[in-house]
């Protein structure tokens, strides 16, 4: 049953050179095998994805994409300006914390932190939302976010 799914049969193909006959897909053996029979040109071919096939993944699309892309594309870097508020803001009175100690916190690498901050890496926006909420920036703009008043 999976095989049918997979592959389509078309009878009278245009590659005949006639259009007497048109096109049709089918299914069944036994409409294969009348074509056969009649002396019909029989072609197979096999289908790749369908548009509804959820479980593939886009990674197929996103290759096709950077196939089609004439220049090579950087990877986006993070705004000097919240790498540079991260630095400070890590050193200030009442944060005061280490790039390892900052690191543990997100759980995440003492590295990851040091090319956030230095922003040679590239973007890992997962990592500057934690970050930026441990030391309580704006992770667009690098400002001090205001303290919310507790009820």
């Amino acid at each position: 049953m999976d095989d049918e799914w997979d592959t389509v049969t078309k009878i009278g193909s245009k590659a005949r050179g006639g259009s007497s006959q048109k096109e049709s897909v089918v299914k069944g053996k036994s409409a294969i095998n009348a074509a056969q029979r009649s002396g019909n040109i029989v072609a197979t071919e096999k289908k790749y994805a369908s548009t509804n096939a959820s479980d593939k993944g886009t990674e197929g699309q996103r290759l096709t994409k950077v196939d089609r892309a004439d220049d090579i594309v950087a990877p986006q870097k993070l705004d000097t300006r919240v790498a540079d508020a991260i630095k400070q803001r890590r050193a200030q009175e009442g944060f005061k914390l280490t790039q390892a100690q900052l690191a543990q916190r997100v759980n995440a690498q003492q590295n990851d932190i040091k090319n956030l901050e230095s922003g040679t890496g590239p973007k890992n926006q997962a990592l500057l939302n934690k970050v930026c909420r441990v030391l309580k920036i704006s992770s667009r703009t690098g400002e001090p976010l205001p303290d919310k008043e507790k009820k």
